[in-house]
């Protein structure tokens, strides 16, 4: 159950005493480690604000903890329905994540937010690499250019993982060769695949995450950046489950209209005038493909709307605890990943 601590009240926390709105379901998992992919995660470092926060920016009061939670429901879910995004962006979470560099670059194109990555000229890069699994490597979609099909027969995925083993050797080994022979770090690192791990820091106002979300959570989005985008719209729904609810009902479980869409619908059913709906009187039972295109719907646009009406389970986006892990184990497997010829003496 979510427990709201409110403003102005002092509450402890291992002994210290903080004013701030606190959530304790976020306190929960706050420092800890969720594994994403096999050698990836996501950390909330921290967090500013929750759902009390998103209605007081946009009722600009001054009071705290007085509303009932109903009201607060009411109001974060009015703004979600028509797009009123600001107050949403007074609430701020920051992560630190580890993913595969090809994953970082898709990543980074949403631009609305904060970002320190882990800097190869500086640091020694932690010999990681990404491995899919046989569930994951699938053949090229012939119909969507930049997504998948039907998986690999076992046969290739052994012949892939042996070929990547060798490129990913050669480039570990190489890269501790130049190190060895003190060269720049910043060339040392130029040829290593995007398949090596990065890790960044990365702080976004809650509005902005929910959009990121919306994107990378998606079934057409690539499935390793979903992985990650499971894990952090769970710890969403932790800091601000309000929020995350209304999220969830309005943009990722729902779908807008073009206003063809909305004409085939209409032309089906109608109000009936005591607050339902009926069919329209006079409508035909059913709507065929022509008919549609007669509204102006390409038959793409036609597979989209009956992909619209197709019934849905959406994820619950529950985080296991059981598989959360502690800072300091995590940091060790990274040190333990960097080239041995250039660890410190005490092993980090």
């Amino acid at each position: 159950m979510t427990v709201l601590i409110p403003r102005g009240r002092a509450a402890l926390f291992g002994g210290m005493e903080t004013k701030r709105p606190t959530n304790l379901a976020a306190e929960e998992i706050l420092g800890g480690y969720f594994p994403v992919l096999d050698h990836g995660f996501v950390s909330l470092v921290d967090y500013m604000g929750s759902d009390e926060d998103v209605e007081r920016a946009a009722r600009v009061s001054y009071g705290y903890g007085t509303r009932k939670k109903s009201a607060t429901r009411g109001l974060i879910r009015y703004l979600r329905r028509h797009r009123h995004t600001t107050p949403s962006e007074m609430v701020e979470l920051k992560f630190h994540c580890a993913m595969p560099m090809f994953v970082a670059r898709q990543w980074v194109r949403h631009r609305t937010a904060s970002i320190n990555e882990y800097s190869g000229r500086y640091s020694l890069m932690p010999l990681l690499f990404y491995r899919p699994g046989p569930g994951e490597l699938a053949l090229q979609s012939h119909s969507n250019r930049q997504g998948r099909d039907r998986a690999a027969s076992p046969a290739l995925w052994e012949e892939a993982v042996e070929r990547w083993d060798r490129l990913r050797e050669d480039a570990a080994t190489t890269y501790g060769w130049l190190l060895e022979e003190d060269v720049a770090r910043e060339l040392a690192r130029i040829d290593l695949p995007l398949s090596t791990y990065t890790q960044w820091y990365w702080k976004i106002d809650l509005h902005n995450l929910l959009h990121f979300l919306s994107l990378r959570a998606d079934p057409h989005a690539q499935w390793e950046i979903r992985a990650f985008a499971r894990v952090m719209a769970g710890m969403v729904k932790r800091v601000a489950p309000l929020s995350f609810e209304a999220w969830r009902d309005y943009e990722f479980g729902g779908a807008s209209l073009s206003r063809a869409e909305r004409e085939a619908l209409a032309a089906l059913v109608e109000p009936d005038g005591a607050g339902g709906l009926r069919a329209r009187s006079g409508s035909e039972a059913h709507m065929g493909p022509d008919r549609m295109e007669e509204l102006g719907l390409s038959p793409r646009e036609i597979r989209e709307l009956l992909e619209k009406l197709e019934p849905e389970e959406l994820p619950d986006f529950e985080l296991d605890l059981s598989e959360m892990r502690p800072a300091q184990e995590v940091a060790d497997e990274m040190a333990r990943a960097v080239p041995e010829a250039e660890r410190e003496p005490d092993g980090s």
